[in-house]
């Protein structure tokens, strides 16, 4: 059985529509319009014990209305759900012990007591024993070197150390399934990279399924072995991030350098030219004139040296979104 599994499964926001000014209050009185908003449009998802995959998509596609149905803080509004062989939506504690949520934008540390009290109450909360407790918690502070934080409020810290601190919060009970949304938002690159390292350290150890939903690729790259791409609550794209660039991207580029100068009218027959030209040059070319096209230059141009490469994938989800594709 898949660790997550769901078939057909929606989310539809209904609300009353108020017009605006007195008489819009007035006439909301006796007659309500109302407005419905298709969070998720039928999702299919089957997810394997152990995968680490990557839940893509611009803002408002439905990722966090997804994750809070899967963890069973929202009620779908039709379709099937299975996480663990059990119905999220039915809260019941022994799910609710084998999973995490971590949100980026979201805390449930204490803000004005240490971290460390706020361990202690999930502790209890999750019934972890003490052998087992001390051996996780010197494990995860240990991994995000936070021995000299875990004493101090949590309105002390700065947002990367508060985020550890979240992410210790949420793994200590040992989660089967754990559910990061945006959980480096906000953090410089050096923080980014050491939470990564960590998540890519700790899949390793626990063999945890996770799904992850982060606006920077790199989160992605680094971490996922697949990536699900979803746009207005539907699923757009399965599959690895070297299928996505190739399926959704129908350009190469070459990127040359010159034995002696050259100029822009020289390479512009070729393809699109992406920056300047002299010694050097990228060009664009259509995927499947890159064999071609690049044979010409080769031919016709001091080319001293030549390499081909993909676009690279945060440009193409890029594209792929503002397009509408």
């Amino acid at each position: 059985m898949a660790a997550i599994e769901t078939r057909d499964l929606r989310k539809t926001y209904v609300s009353n529509k108020k017009s605006p000014g007195i008489k819009g209050g007035i006439r909301s009185l006796f007659s309500r319009e109302k407005t419905t908003v298709e969070a998720v449009c039928g999702i299919d998802l089957k997810i394997e014990q152990g995968e680490l995959v990557g839940f893509l998509g611009p803002n408002g596609a439905g990722k966090t209305t997804t994750l809070k149905m899967l963890s069973g803080i929202l009620y779908p509004t039709s379709g099937y759900s299975n996480v663990l062989g059990y119905t999220p939506s039915d809260r019941k504690p022994d799910m609710l012990r084998r999973i995490s949520l971590v949100m980026g934008n979201k805390m449930q540390l204490w803000w004005d007591l240490p971290a460390w009290d706020s361990f202690i109450v999930l502790k209890e909360m999750y019934e972890v024993d003490d052998t087992r407790f001390k051996k996780r918690v010197d494990l995860l502070i240990d991994a995000l070197q936070l021995s000299d934080k875990v004493n101090t409020q949590v309105r002390k810290l700065s947002l990367g150390e508060r985020m550890k601190c979240e992410l210790v919060a949420a793994l200590l009970h040992s989660p089967e399934i754990v559910f990061l949304d945006e959980p480096t938002i906000g953090l410089d690159v050096v923080s980014q990279k050491r939470i990564r390292d960590f998540l890519k350290d700790l899949h390793a150890e626990d063999n945890c399924t996770v799904l992850l939903t982060s606006h920077y690729m790199q989160d992605v790259q680094e971490l996922c072995d697949r990536v699900i791409v979803i746009d207005h609550g539907r699923v757009i794209f399965e599959g690895t991030l070297d299928t996505l660039t190739k399926e959704f991207s129908d350009v190469r580029r070459v990127r040359l350098t010159f034995s002696t100068p050259v100029v822009a009218s020289d390479l512009e027959k070729y393809g699109t030219i992406i920056g300047d030209v002299s010694e050097t040059a990228v060009i664009e070319v259509a995927r499947a004139d890159t064999a071609s096209a690049t044979g010409a230059m080769l031919q016709y141009l001091p080319v001293s040296d030549v390499g081909i490469e993909e676009i690279e994938v945060e440009e193409v989800i890029r594209r792929l979104f503002s397009e509408g594709r």
